[in-house]
Parts: structure tokens; sequence; C-alpha cells
């Protein structure tokens, strides 16, 4: 394991179940996990003061989750020139208030955004993994197991469907 970690911070405690699948891949790949409860507008200044002390100490990638408003990932990349993902939560409006604020960012201050929710927070984590393996080798090796294991599992099922369709 290296130096290197990705901070998760979201909005409230409620995003934990959402979130817990991110953490579970980024631990699978061996990479250090910090995570905080964390608001753009109800702690703007432990925000901050969190989002440049992990910048200092190596942080490689920040994922931020967060519902409704969701300006947290854009006051993270505010703050940061390290890789920014925003994972908008389903709060209201079907989550697609929380993705549009995820995403409308103004230029020069980008935050890449993932789907809604636990895809989304699961896709966070793989895109975190992929930017550190373009300089861990370790990570990049584990992650093209990973794709051809799932391949594999593909392949495995349209195998026994296509046994299954021959009796019918």
């Amino acid at each position: 394991m290296s130096d290197t970690f990705v901070a998760i911070l979201m909005g409230s405690d409620s995003d934990f179940p959402i979130m817990e699948s991110c953490i579970e891949i980024l631990k699978k790949f061996d990479i250090r996990v910090e995570v905080k409860i964390s608001s753009a507008h109800r702690t703007p200044e432990a925000t901050h003061n969190y989002v440049k002390d992990a910048d200092a100490r190596g942080c490689s990638v920040f994922i931020c989750a967060a519902g409704m408003a969701a300006h947290l990932a854009g006051a993270v990349s505010a703050n940061t020139l390290k890789p920014v993902l925003g994972v908008p939560i389903n709060s209201s409006l079907d989550g697609l208030d929380a993705l549009l604020a995820t995403v409308q960012m103004p230029a020069g201050i980008p935050v890449g955004t993932v789907a809604i929710g636990k895809a989304g927070a699961k896709n966070a984590a793989y895109l975190a993994a992929q930017i550190i393996g373009t300089s861990d080798a370790t990570v990049h090796k584990a992650l093209i197991a990973e794709r051809q294991e799932n391949a594999e599992i593909v392949m495995a099922k349209d195998a026994a469907l296509q046994e299954k369709l021959k009796s019918l």
C-alpha cells in the first residue's frame, strides 16, 4: 500500500449506506481511504481546511457525495488541483437536483460526475483506482485482473444460457 490515499467526503451521515460500496472497492484494491462528513454549506471552513490538509498529505483523488443542493464536490474542487469525483445522492427529485448541481460546474473548476446513487459510488471508486493506476502498476494490474474476471463471469453465464436454450 502506498502513501497516497483517496478522501471520501459525504455531506451527511445518511450518505454512508450508499458510499459504503465505494469504500469497499477501494480497500479491495489496497487503496488507503479517509472518510469524512463535511458540508459545503454547514461547515465550509472545516471542508476547506480538510481539503488543503489532505492535499498536502498526499491525497490523490477526492470523492464527494451529496444530495439536494450538492455543492460539496464543487467546493472541494475549488480548493485543490487533484481530481474530484462527484457522486450525486438521491435525496429529492430522484437525485436529478444533485446530479445537475454536481455536473454543472463553471469552466476551470471541474468535477468528474458519475451516476446517481450506489452505481455512481461504485464507479467513483473504480475511476479513482484507474486514476491511481496510471502511476501505480500494482493497482493497474489489479484492475486488469478484475476486468478479466468480470468478462469470464459473463462468458460463463452466456455459455450456461446457450446450453439451456438448446433444451427449449
